[in-house]
C-alpha cells in the first residue's frame, strides 16, 4: 500500500527538493524506513541510535501524533498521510 509522506522544508535537501513522497509500508515505521532507503541520510535525521524517533521530531498520521497512538508500530490505512514535523524547540535537523 502506497502512503504519502509530507517532508518539512529542513529535510528537503535530502529528498531532492520533494515535499511529498510516495512510499510503501503497512506501519509508520516501515514507511519511514522506506524513505530512508530511497533517500539515504534521511533516517539519521528522524531516528536516534536505538531506532526510536528523535525527541525533536514529531510524526503525525492523519493529524494524530504517533507517540499517542502505537508509535512506529501504528498501522497505516489507505489514503492516510504521514507528516514529519520538526519540534518548535529542543533541537534541529
Amino acid at each position: 500500500m502506497e502512503t504519502t509522506v509530507r517532508v518539512p522544508t529542513q529535510l528537503r535537501s535530502l529528498t531532492g527538493g520533494e515535499s511529498e513522497l510516495k512510499v510503501e509500508g503497512s506501519t509508520v515505521g516501515e514507511v519511514l524506513k522506506a524513505i530512508d532507503t530511497q533517500f539515504p541520510g534521511l533516517g539519521e535525521r528522524i531516528f536516534d541510535e536505538s531506532g526510536a524517533l528523535r525527541r525533536f521530531v514529531n510524526v503525525f498520521l492523519a493529524d494524530e501524533d504517533v507517540r499517542f497512538l502505537e508509535g512506529l508500530n501504528t498501522e497505516v490505512q489507505p489514503n492516510q498521510v504521514i507528516s514529519i514535523v520538526p519540534a518548535v524547540a529542543g533541537g534541529s535537523f
